[in-house]
């Protein structure tokens, strides 16, 4: 027997009130003429009944508890973990890229400033955007391979998405010298983006490795530099930025010649979204988290209880 019995239709009035209307309790209470305590007890019964059921719905693909622990045990704003069936490393991408669209799209508003890196995850993350929120966006690298797979082409998508204002860096990420960095630095549509890194209020970076070797611009490198660099000690890179397994960065003449974002840049934005996964990430999205940038991470699940079984 229903504890309700003829208060069945109160109990809807203050379901509904509550969990539709949005009103507090207190206002249902002033509303109703009942107390506060009445209008909780109601709620509570009401639940137990099944006058209320809750669900929660999530996206197909999410582990939403190894998200929360996630989350939970590493201070994160955000923690998306995807399940991947298919291990192969592009499949594993766009899931990766699917979450973090749907993440995006949520998270950037109007009176955002959107920083954009790039990586062939990102290239999936874009692929999958569908809206995103009319704002400026900001390059932070610049470019690494052709002009086709390359940041540029990220902004210019989702400037077309957003609507908004596209700041792009028309240079290569690595140049030869010091000088010539500073060179392109100079150039008037170069220096309107480097002028907003301090205004970007949220980005997206992805996350190469160089142990193991999984990084396109590792790749890019001469042996001798690939060398040099793993003999410092670096493990990931991202936005041209190196760091050790501690997250600490690591500075090469490299870092002089790189037009990119600086750790300092990166650093300073509010919300760093990083969206990396598979086996062979895992120690580079280590490092990265140890680093302190990151504030959010869509990963996978392998990644995900590997990084939360070293904190146990």
């Amino acid at each position: 027997m229903p504890v309700f019995g003829s208060d069945l239709v109160e109990a809807g009035i203050v379901a509904k009130r509550y969990y539709i209307d949005g009103k507090t309790k207190t206002e249902i209470a002033t509303e109703l003429g009942m107390s506060r305590f009445r209008v909780a007890r109601i709620l509570e019964k009401a639940i137990a009944e099944g006058v209320i059921r809750i669900e929660i719905t999530m996206p197909p693909g999410i582990d939403i508890d190894l998200s929360d622990r996630l989350r939970a045990n590493f201070g994160l704003n955000h923690a998306v973990v995807v399940t991947t069936p298919n291990k192969l490393e592009s499949s594993v991408r766009e899931q990766l890229g699917k979450a973090a669209a749907d993440l995006l799209s949520a998270i950037v508003s109007p009176t955002d400033v959107l920083g954009i890196s790039w990586g062939r995850t990102l290239d999936a993350m874009i692929t999958w955007l569908s809206k995103l929120a009319p704002c400026p966006i900001v390059q932070l690298t610049g470019v690494l391979g052709s002009i086709t797979d390359s940041p540029l082409e990220l902004v210019r998508r989702a400037a077309a998405i957003s609507g908004g204002t596209a700041f792009p860096i028309i240079a290569p990420l690595v140049v030869s010298d010091a000088e010539t960095a500073a060179s392109f630095r100079k150039e008037p549509r170069i220096a309107a983006a480097l002028s907003l890194f301090p205004k970007v209020t949220k980005a997206t970076v992805a996350i190469g490795s160089f142990r193991p070797p999984n990084s396109q611009l590792r790749d890019a490198l001469s042996k001798k530099e690939q060398e040099e660099l793993t003999k410092l000690g670096v493990c990931a890179e991202f936005c041209g930025v190196f760091l050790n397994d501690d997250g600490k960065e690591v500075c090469h003449e490299l870092t002089d010649r790189c037009i990119a974002a600086t750790f300092d840049d990166l650093r300073r934005i509010p919300e760093v979204i990083a969206v990396a996964g598979g086996h062979s990430k895992q120690r580079a999205i280590r490092a990265a988290l140890r680093a302190g940038i990151l504030t959010s991470l869509v990963t996978d699940v392998g990644v995900a209880r590997a990084l939360l079984a070293e904190r146990a």
